[in-house]
């Protein structure tokens, strides 16, 4: 029987993360990948927030697998067609230590786990866990078939639907509000048509969310991504709305893709991928407990995901807790060894790296996201009020209010619920 000071499961961000910290502090480390490579079975939107790399390992810029920086970020409401949008630009993001990127899973992921292996982790690819080996009602490590492997901790970072958090008896059973579905197409292009098409230059990106009727009614919206020489396209949804509406999410994506807006940016592109993902929706509220006697809980496997609207992250809070992780396992060892009470160290660290306090920050957006007029009645206000105020066809035109005002009773919008509604928002984005 093989025994280490650390198992972690998952070589994603949050695994390979932990296991380079672990192994930095001096702990024998093993990281378990069940696919064949690290980044083979990983699905995500395509963009990370750069910061927990300046801590994690300084020097990322000179081998990270960069797509390109994103340096213009577009808001854009849809509704019949046409569509409007919010745009910011800042060409010094992509030098500035809170730049965010582009980057493909398959290669980004490899690229953690070969630095978590230079720090003194071993990897071992193609073996699944399939339970966590308890001993005199602890964990003792993992075990894969007839295999066990002893170990003192368990980092647990195998993703959303992680059935060895609930083995551990630190969450309940899934139930489907509290989980989006998300798919995306990689589609490939030219690097100069991208570039062209988006006024980029060869290192520089563009991020996109669009929300409005394509929808057709379901809580969601989507994303636009560019890469070098392909682009990200795709969509998160709720799964309880995709249910109750008998909707497919295939057709939610054509739709999508057909959207003028949309259409004219990825014409000519050929899709080389297609991939999904169940995708933690409720962020903090559904974290399950993160630290037990012997075991840890980090990434998308603990919660760690915020979608406030402009935003999706879930990379960036999957490599900060991954860090968070493997330090609070050295303080446990100096305290005498991994029991829950020298654990307990965990959710500070969580705290100081900022996991658990963006959580909270934004704690009120899963429940804002629910409204269904933030889908389907404000898209379609904010385009239609755009089409008024710079259509003239010699009637005599009104002010912006009157518009305003107009489009609202044609809806039979109250003021109040507009108040309400947007009030709310500025609480809880």
């Amino acid at each position: 029987m093989e025994k280490f000071d650390a198992v972690v499961v998952g070589a994603g961000p949050a695994g390979s993360a932990a296991a380079r910290t672990l192994a930095q502090r001096g702990f024998s480390t093993l990281l378990v990948e069940r696919g064949n490579r690290p980044g083979q079975k990983t699905m995500y939107g395509g963009r990370i927030y750069a910061y927990p790399l300046e801590a994690w390992y300084p020097d990322w810029r000179k081998d990270c697998p960069v797509e390109r920086f994103v340096v213009r970020e577009s808001m854009v409401f849809t509704a019949d067609g046409r569509s409007v949008a919010i745009e910011f630009e800042s060409p010094r993001l992509a030098d500035a230590k809170e730049a965010s990127f582009t980057a493909l899973r398959s290669k980004f992921d490899e690229w953690m786990a070969k630095k978590a292996e230079e720090a003194g982790a071993m990897l071992v690819t193609g073996i699944r866990v399939d339970e966590l080996w308890r001993e005199g009602g602890r964990v003792r490590g993992v075990v894969n078939g007839k295999d066990k492997v002893a170990a003192d901790l368990v980092v647990l970072a195998e993703g959303a639907v992680s059935s060895l958090v609930r083995q551990a008896g630190m969450s309940k059973e899934p139930s489907p509000e509290q989980y989006a579905v998300g798919v995306k197409e990689t589609i490939e292009l030219p690097p100069t048509t991208i570039e062209d098409r988006f006024g980029l230059d060869s290192r520089t990106g563009a991020a996109y969310v669009h929300t409005g009727d394509y929808t057709r009614g379901c809580r969601g919206g989507g994303f636009l991504y560019t890469n070098r020489g392909t682009i990200s396209l795709g969509l998160v949804i709720s799964s309880q709305d995709l249910g109750h509406r008998h909707v497919s999410i295939a057709d939610l994506m054509d739709d999508y893709k057909a959207l003028p807006s949309v259409a004219a940016k990825i014409r000519g592109g050929k899709t080389v991928e297609y991939s999904a993902h169940l995708v933690p929706e409720l962020g903090g509220s559904m974290s399950p407990k993160t630290y037990s006697d012997n075991v840890l809980v980090a990434g998308d496997a603990a919660g760690f995901l915020i979608n406030n609207g402009y935003t999706f992250r879930g990379v960036d809070l999957a490599i900060a807790s991954g860090v968070a992780a493997g330090e609070a396992a050295a303080r446990a060892r100096k305290a005498g060894g991994m029991s829950a009470t020298n654990l307990s160290a965990y959710p500070s660290l969580l705290r100081t790296y900022n996991v658990l306090t963006d959580l909270e920050t934004f704690g009120a957006a899963p429940s804002y996201l629910k409204n269904p007029r933030l889908f389907t009645l404000y898209p379609e206000l904010v385009v239609s009020l755009a089409e008024r105020v710079y259509r003239v066809d010699g009637k005599g035109k009104g002010k912006v209010l009157d518009a305003a005002l107009e489009e609202m009773r044609q809806r039979k919008l109250p003021l109040i619920q507009t108040l309400r509604d947007l009030i709310g928002g500025a609480r809880a984005m």
